[in-house]
């Protein structure tokens, strides 16, 4: 069966699953949702709050505001509530009504944005509305995850050198694009250092990040409908795209593994996996980033009539679309 290892001393950023009983090929899987905010995101947050803090630009009485699809908005709740910021999360009505509660019950303010922007989509809408508050009171502070730097050094920080440490020999390292705050400061770090790290990026299907057509995305996390302020594609060897039915069977086909992670974790496993199958003679040592857990998840990747609503009665072998009918 697949198997967990932590370093002697573990902690939260130290964990990883051989994945290679689940998916025929050696993947190790760095897994990310094990802090107070359950996902990676906790990361980028603190690390742009404390630059915020720095600069004097975050200060009593201001009021953050964010636009995330979800983890990165619960990630800032928590620090918000911890150091008496108020917090208002700007999403839209594809962000788990789980991780919308979560905010809620740390205190923050969840603005649903629930038409998209003709040209920009969600995320367009969203920034729309956050330029709107900002015209309106000027205590509001938005961190702005999409072309702040503290979002990509926090990896080049933190996540990226725990890898380096865990796996010196580390051939491949596959990354879920979003912001692409994780992949530009692992790729970074590891062309910092000279080290022959294949950068793989994982991207969803109808994102427009690296040049692809825009298309419909119901699985929040990754992809973007405007291209990431933070990309730099020299560092990046290769791009994968897998549609959202295979990061569904991918979903299913771990926690079938007694593996539950986040859709953003099915979409970069299912694309490695692909990648792998093409590439590996036997040799590569592989690792992917999931960057949170499959709790927040349950109501729809995880959930028979949402799954079937969107892709089909057919998008899972009839093993998984039963244990989906259970859940359901």
């Amino acid at each position: 069966m697949p198997v967990i290892s932590a370093p002697q001393g573990f902690n939260e950023d130290d964990l990883y699953v051989d994945l290679e009983s689940v998916v025929g090929r050696s993947l190790f899987l760095k897994c990310e949702g094990f802090n107070f905010a359950g996902s990676i995101k906790l990361k980028a947050a603190a690390e742009m709050v404390e630059a915020a803090e720095r600069d004097g630009v975050l200060r009593p009485g201001s009021v953050l505001v964010e636009s995330s699809s979800g983890n990165l908005g619960v990630a800032l709740s928590m620090i918000a509530a911890n150091k008496g910021y108020r917090f208002i999360c700007v999403t839209d009505s594809r962000c788990n009504l789980s991780t919308r509660r979560l905010m809620e019950a740390l205190g923050s303010q969840v603005h649903i944005i629930t038409e998209p922007d003709p040209d920009s989509g969600y995320l367009g809408a969203r920034i729309n509305h956050i330029h709107a508050l900002l015209a309106s009171d000027d205590r509001y502070v938005w961190l702005n995850q999409y072309s702040n730097e503290a979002n990509w050094k926090a990896h080049h920080r933190t996540t990226a050198p725990a890898i380096a440490r865990q796996f010196p020999n580390l051939d491949v390292l596959f990354v879920g694009a979003g912001t692409t705050g994780t992949l530009m400061g692992c790729a970074r770090y590891f062309r910092d250092r000279r080290r022959p790290v294949r950068i793989v990026a994982v991207d969803s299907v109808g994102s427009v990040s690296f040049g692809t057509p825009q298309g419909r995305r119901m699985i929040p996390g990754l992809g973007m409908n405007i291209r990431p302020p933070l990309l730099d594609e020299s560092y990046v060897d290769e791009v994968v795209h897998v549609e959202e039915a295979d990061t569904i069977r991918a979903c299913h086909r771990l926690a079938r593994r007694g593996f539950l992670f986040g859709g953003s974790t099915g979409t970069v496993v299912s694309g490695a996996t692909n990648w792998l199958a093409e590439h590996d003679d036997g040799d590569l040592t592989a690792v992917a980033i999931a960057p949170d857990l499959g709790e927040r998840y349950l109501d729809t990747v995880y959930q028979s009539n949402w799954v079937h609503d969107l892709y089909g009665e057919d998008v899972l072998p009839s093993r998984e679309r039963a244990a989906a009918h259970r859940v359901a």
